[in-house]
């Protein structure tokens, strides 16, 4: 028997839990995903923070817009961000602050005594960085948690182990399959992640160039231990970070290997590179690797987040390539997505925010 809905969302990760609860009290929606649990690929593997420089300038508005909300709803943990370097990187740590601070970034030059002062055991040449003091932590796990809890307390039904063989366009209806399952909607969303271009190419869209990035991070046993206030730390140039996590170190090589939608898996050599990297930054002795993991963050050719209509195929919304920042934009751009969606007006969170720079129609 065929399931009739108004919105079919295929991906049950962040983006479709969040879009979902935004839909579910105006329309009937279904959420559709692979996997035996929603959020088993990039959002259960995050090490997700709120960090308002974090993408770029062009993701700032999501990432602030979502602030209020993720505070006041109690998802994030103060924790403070900073990206250091060396006497050469000055112009470019200074050029950091210049171009956030102008969009209203708190965001602060600081020098050697303040860098040691948040990162002990910092090696004497690391003697310039900026200072974010707003940066938090998210807890990923609770978040999603709420949008999938408000999206079927508004009606929206969930679909589980229920891969998408088959997608083809009627005169009115998208019609999805799955093994032991079908449905049918007007609207069609393409919430994939990593999975996005292929499935857009299952409803005979052009894919958009959504590429699979893999992103490695290690739990290391560290010796002092992290303190509870340690920053989440970042290099200038991009090719480490870190930050403390229940009394262990959190470290990623920061790396963005390009790579094919499937259950991603860390490679050793990238959990060694993040470890010398991490070694020329800090003294710290490393007495354990007691864990890696790898997620695929997913990125549209310019970086930007894709939300909107198909410019082709009717009734097929876009609301992928969030990359890095999905988590921390969330609330934002599942509003904006919901109210592009189905036509509903902006609100104080989403007035700010122009669509059109993440209109699928831009490429």
């Amino acid at each position: 028997m065929t399931e009739s809905y108004d919105v079919a969302i295929i991906g049950a990760g962040m983006a479709g839990a969040s879009l979902a609860a935004e839909c579910a009290p105006h329309a009937r929606v279904l959420l559709v995903e692979a996997e035996d649990t929603p959020g088993y690929h990039t959002t259960g593997r995050s090490a997700a923070f709120w960090e308002e420089a974090y993408g770029g300038p062009g993701v700032y508005p999501l990432t602030a817009a979502s602030g209020a909300f993720l505070r006041d709803a109690g998802y994030l943990a103060p924790r403070g961000a900073m990206t250091i370097g060396r006497a050469q990187d000055r112009p470019r740590i200074e050029a950091i602050v210049a171009r956030f601070a102008a969009l209203g970034v708190d965001i602060r030059l600081i020098e050697r005594a303040a860098v040691a002062g948040h990162v002990p055991g910092v090696r004497a040449d690391w003697c310039v960085g900026t200072w974010a003091p707003n940066c938090a932590d998210i807890d990923v796990g609770a978040l999603h948690a709420h949008y999938l809890a408000a999206g079927r307390r508004a009606g929206t039904i969930v679909r589980v182990r229920a891969r998408v063989e088959g997608i083809a366009r009627g005169s009115a209806d998208w019609r999805i399959s799955w093994t032991g399952g079908e449905a049918c909607a007007p609207l069609l969303v393409n919430a994939a992640g990593a999975w996005a271009d292929p499935v857009a190419v299952m409803a005979g869209a052009a894919p958009l160039g959504i590429t699979p990035l893999r992103r490695t991070i290690a739990q290391l046993r560290v010796a002092p231990a992290p303190p509870s206030d340690l920053p989440l730390t970042f290099g200038i140039d991009e090719d480490f970070y870190f930050k403390p996590q229940a009394g262990r170190l959190w470290l990623s090589p920061h790396d963005e290997i390009p790579d094919v939608p499937r259950d991603a898996a860390p490679e050793e050599l990238d959990v060694a590179v993040a470890i010398d990297r991490m070694e020329q930054v800090v003294d710290w002795t490393i007495e354990a690797v007691e864990h890696s993991w790898a997620g695929l963050r997913s990125f549209a050719p310019d970086r930007l987040p894709v939300y909107g209509f198909d410019p082709v195929r009717p009734g097929l919304f876009w609301f992928a390539g969030q990359g890095g920042f999905g988590i921390q934009t969330a609330p934002a751009a599942a509003r904006l997505g919901a109210q592009l969606l189905l036509g509903l007006p902006r609100d104080a969170m989403t007035e700010g925010l122009d669509a059109a720079c993440y209109a699928p129609d831009r490429f």
